[in-house]
């Protein structure tokens, strides 16, 4: 299981390196809303704090985490990517576009 906070950060990265990465073609595509859909297992963490946590579910898991209390959750977020000045724009994702495409 990883925890949720770290599966939304790995999202953002994958957002960062399709905006990065996308090539200098005049096809571009405005990112609209993402959903997240995801089953999570919430617990609390070990140590003198006792934080509640909240970890993702991955298919396949073994029994352990099928004994244990999980609920599914849906997250919708809209990406804006911010400019050092604080400026909010839309995020646009470019590439070459394919043979066929449509």
């Amino acid at each position: 299981m990883i925890e949720l906070a770290e599966m939304l950060r790995e999202l953002r990265q994958e957002l960062n390196s399709s905006m990065a990465g996308g090539g200098s073609g005049p096809v571009r595509f405005e990112l609209g809303e993402v959903q997240v859909e995801a089953t999570v297992a919430v617990g609390r963490k070990a140590g003198a704090t006792g934080k509640v946590g909240c970890w993702v579910v991955e298919a396949g898991a073994d029994a352990q985490v099928e004994s244990a209390r999980t609920h599914p959750i849906s997250i919708t977020m809209q990406p804006k990517l911010v400019t050092p000045e604080g400026t909010h724009l839309s995020v646009l994702i470019s590439d070459d576009e394919a043979d066929g495409e449509r």
